[in-house]
């Protein structure tokens, strides 16, 4: 005898994934800008591109997040070449 009904499934739905990987993707690009833009910017730019792979609706946060993940890298070259150190500071 059984008390409950079997589990179902949920429907996966790549579209809403990729959703949010694009929002996180722009969010993490631009907190890359200010902080550990070494390892934010490589995730915000994998995340957009996956994003955009999986056709997310967002395709516009998905562009900000690929650039701002781009401008994290080429803001902390700049800086590191500008201090003549493998870091930088304020």
């Amino acid at each position: 005898m059984q008390l409950t009904a079997p589990a179902t499934p949920r429907p996966q739905n790549p579209t809403r994934d990729a959703d949010g990987m694009a929002v996180a993707s722009f969010i993490l690009g631009l907190l890359g800008l200010l902080v550990l833009n070494l390892f934010l910017g490589p995730i915000a730019i994998i995340l957009a591109l996956v994003a955009l792979w999986r056709g997310t609706a967002r395709k516009g946060r998905a562009y900000l997040g690929l650039a701002l993940g781009v401008a994290d890298l080429a803001v902390l070259a700049i800086a590191m070449e500008a201090s003549n150190t493998v870091s930088w500071s304020l």
